[in-house]
């Protein structure tokens, strides 16, 4: 993670990162790639208590290479993928292709997919990361269906200057969309990251 100057006192926020050029290592990380069995089985297990039992039409924002997109569409749900980086929806298409997933270049926080409307909204490591994450959640939640639900996998990384968003501010800016949330602790679970960590990492599920 980069790291440059404070938001409101909670973490920071990133330095630009040239995306495109990311695309091609970007899945040497674990947790990122879930090459390695028992990282991708975790993902997996995971996804299923997030995701709706029945297929439904999920929306993953910031998809990256689409590692998240397979395990979903794996799983029998449609999945629709933006990403700010032409290089990473380009890996997703091609790690996706034969499968009911459509991958588009745009803005995580005001994805391009017009009037359509889907049963679950994923997001991973990026609503830390966007100026005004209040205002995304708040266009993120429009884009559900009735009782559909946002799925947010996030953190606070690092000791010495943390990047992240903490989960308590984070369910704290759920509350006014009237949201049933749900808090999974995902820190003592190293097979999700291929090793021990120490820091924050969660998910919340927040229900409409």
């Amino acid at each position: 993670m980069n790291e440059h100057m404070t938001t409101d006192g909670d973490a920071a926020i990133p330095a630009p990162v040239d995306w495109d050029a990311q695309a091609a290592v970007f899945d040497n990380e674990p947790d990122h790639g879930l090459r390695d069995p028992g990282v991708r089985a975790a993902w997996a297990e995971r996804l299923r208590d997030w995701l709706p039992g029945r297929p439904s039409d999920v929306l993953d924002l910031g998809s990256g290479t689409g590692s998240l997109s397979l395990l979903a569409a794996e799983q029998g749900h449609r999945v629709t993928g933006v990403d700010q980086s032409p290089a990473m929806v380009e890996r997703a298409r091609a790690k996706l292709a034969g499968r009911d997933a459509v991958f588009l270049v745009g803005d995580a926080a005001a994805p391009p997919v017009g009037e359509q409307r889907f049963d679950v909204v994923l997001v991973r490591h990026v609503l830390w990361a966007l100026p005004d994450p209040a205002r995304a959640l708040r266009h993120w939640h429009g884009l559900l269906r009735p009782a559909g639900r946002l799925v947010l996998v996030e953190g606070v990384w690092g000791t010495v200057t943390p990047v992240g968003i903490p989960a308590q501010r984070l369910t704290m800016l759920l509350e006014p969309l009237g949201s049933r949330i749900r808090v999974d602790r995902l820190s003592a679970d190293a097979r999700l990251w291929g090793k021990a960590v120490d820091d924050e990492r969660y998910a919340v599920v927040a229900t409409s």
